[in-house]
């Protein structure tokens, strides 16, 4: 299933993935660093969706609490309890 999270708190402003049988596909943030948003959404393609969260929850950018990482383990948590 496809999802879009605005996000907030970063210099993105939003993230579009797919969500398939618990598995992560097509990340695409819009805005952001983007060499820094198109390593993430490289390295987190075909990774279980659980795996994400684990390891970039709580990932801080610059002192604001969160970050384009914790933005997407954020996204996918939302989108697994839809």
């Amino acid at each position: 299933m496809h999802y879009q999270y605005m996000t907030y708190g970063t210099c993105s402003a939003m993230i579009d993935f797919d969500l398939e049988d618990g598995i992560v596909r097509n990340v695409r943030f819009l805005g952001g660093c983007g060499g820094n948003t198109q390593g993430v959404a490289k390295l987190v393609e075909g990774m279980r969706a659980e795996e994400v969260i684990t390891r970039l929850q709580g990932i801080d950018c610059g002192g604001k609490g969160t970050s384009c990482p914790d933005q997407l383990a954020r996204a996918i948590q939302q989108a697994m309890e839809k």
